[in-house]
């Protein structure tokens, strides 16, 4: 969800101030996805790498993570919505802790979409956990390397339990996955949108998803053996 600074710059407004404008299209983005009937939905709240910026941006930042908690979840479990929170969470005030973790436990038998908020989340961060994970186990006796593969290294990530991500959309004009998913992205569609954050709303979203279903993904088959699969498959 790129572009915030930007967009509150070009309105000699203080960053900050991009970021609040920026709950707004969170919320765009969450009620199109959970009408449409997306399964699972991930957005990049706040990076690991993004503890580098000015002190009092990460404060608000901090306390308009909160407060959106605070405002949103109870909505969010009204419309059958399951919240989980990825990332590192240890950096974060006790309060904002408690926070994320009643908000989990209240959505967390929701069978709508899955909403995953990343936060000081990093892709390499999230492998390493998972080989950590791993690695003390067979250092416990209690798994063998040989025993590890993609399906039980993968069953050690944050997003566990859900299927690979079909579309990144990145706003503002960055044309780069920034340590975003790295594990789970081995096979996903790219789609870079001009709009910054603020002003991507339901019709850009839109454009993105047309766009996506124009794309033939062959997962390593060729054109011709997809659309043999696809044939044989009544066209699905």
């Amino acid at each position: 969800m790129d572009g915030n600074g930007r967009w509150a710059k070009q309105r000699f407004l203080p960053r900050t101030a991009g970021h609040r404008a920026g709950v707004g299209s969170v919320r765009k983005a969450v009620e199109y996805c959970a009408k449409k009937g997306v399964a699972a939905l991930t957005l990049f709240a706040f990076s690991s790498e993004n503890w580098r910026r000015p002190a009092q941006e990460v404060s608000v930042l901090m306390e308009l993570f909160l407060t959106t908690l605070e405002k949103e979840t109870d909505k969010l479990h009204q419309n059958n919505v399951r919240l989980r929170v990825i990332g590192d969470r240890s950096a974060f005030s006790a309060e904002l802790q408690a926070r994320i973790a009643a908000a989990e436990r209240m959505t967390e038998a929701n069978q709508g979409l899955c909403l995953n908020i990343a936060a000081n989340y990093g892709g390499r961060w999230d492998i390493v956990q998972a080989a950590r994970s791993l690695a003390e186990q067979v250092a416990a006796g209690a798994l063998q390397p040989s025993q590890i593969d993609a399906e039980l290294f993968d069953s050690r990530t944050s997003l566990a339990g859900l299927p690979e991500p079909d579309l990144f959309i990145r706003t503002g004009g960055e044309q780069r996955i920034s340590n975003f998913l790295l594990w789970q992205m081995a096979y996903t569609e790219l789609y870079f949108s001009a709009a910054l954050w603020p002003d991507f709303d339901e019709q850009e979203l839109e454009a993105a998803i047309r766009d996506y279903a124009s794309r033939q993904r062959r997962f390593g088959y060729t054109g011709d053996q997809v659309e043999m699969l696809s044939v044989n498959q009544g066209g699905r």
